[in-house]
């Protein structure tokens, strides 16, 4: 996972939620079908694709799936 589009496509195949490049900056309670549970679903599926630890309270304190995009694929 290197890309938003990559990112899009995960949260899509995975997890099933309904977004885009487009909505991914959209605040979590926009996102059509998100709930709390896809958070946890997402941080094991981000360590899964990115073979690294990531930090729960980092994620948690986002705004959005861009934020959690950015978290994971800045150095």
């Amino acid at each position: 996972m290197n890309t938003l589009d990559d990112f899009v496509t995960l949260l899509q195949d995975e997890l099933g939620l309904d977004v885009t490049t487009e909505n991914v900056g959209l605040p979590f309670d926009r996102v059509p079908g998100w709930d709390s549970v896809h958070m946890l679903s997402l941080v094991v599926l981000l360590e899964r694709e990115t073979a690294r630890r990531i930090s729960l309270p980092d994620l948690l304190e986002a705004p959005s799936l861009q934020r959690v995009f950015d978290l994971v694929t800045l150095p």
